[in-house]
């Protein structure tokens, strides 16, 4: 094999952006309702997520007031779209407690404060960790940050940008570290990269038997590199 050229992340993404074609609308940039989302139907995949959510909108409503209220069976029932409803149930109890005790009812206050105090604010609500509240802050307007769920951050890995680590915190941070300066700080652009670095991970470059024979950017990538040289 040749020797690859310098690894570009604005070339990755035009490849992904032409193989994936036009994303589609985002379903939400309020914080109250991504971190709803990200809670409402565990382990589930984006559809049976966004069904849930739609679900949830219909029988109880999306407000803090509105979830609080509801009956435990009626969010059960909206739950069991994921596994272990139960404990569902309570997470969303629990992250409509804590939008109204600790922030009123209103998270979008929160996109006002520093980066690192937004993501401290937000890490109080469960099962949102530090990349979570960077994902939150970004779809919803609040900071220009190269968020990445863990579709993304393999992918990144995988291609050859930072290292991977026994720490899921140090490989984060390294490859969002190497990919940063390689974007503009524009909002379109970071938001994009997020979504095209996610679904090329779900669909694509898997954890388990990547299809690297269909991947548009195998040229691009180490892992795929390191493959052919074996």
């Amino acid at each position: 094999m040749g020797k690859p050229r310098t690894r570009s992340l604005r070339r990755i993404l035009k490849a992904l952006r032409n193989f994936y074609g036009k994303l589609p609308a985002l379903p939400t940039a309020r914080p109250f309702e991504l971190i709803v989302r990200e809670n409402v139907a565990y382990l589930a995949d984006d559809a049976r997520r966004e069904a849930a959510l739609r679900l949830l909108k219909e029988r109880v409503g999306l407000s803090p007031e509105r979830i609080l209220a509801a009956p435990r069976a009626a969010l059960h029932e909206i739950a069991r779209h994921g596994i272990v409803p139960a404990t569902t149930v309570e997470k969303l109890r629990e992250i409509a407690r804590i939008a109204l005790e600790d922030f009123g009812g209103d998270l979008e206050a929160v996109g006002a404060l520093p980066l690192e105090d937004a993501k401290k604010a937000l890490r109080r609500f469960p099962s949102i960790g530090e990349p979570g509240a960077e994902k939150v802050l970004l779809l919803g307007g609040f900071h220009r940050v190269l968020a990445l769920d863990s579709n993304g951050l393999r992918v990144l890995l995988r291609l050859g940008f930072g290292e991977e680590s026994k720490s899921y915190a140090k490989s984060y941070r390294s490859a969002q570290q190497a990919a940063a300066g390689q974007l503009p700080n524009d909002r379109g652009v970071l938001i994009e990269a997020y979504r095209l670095l996610r679904l090329h991970g779900q669909e694509i470059c898997k954890r388990n038997h990547p299809r690297c024979e269909a991947c548009p950017v195998a040229g691009e990538c180490a892992y795929y590199r390191s493959l052919s040289s074996d």
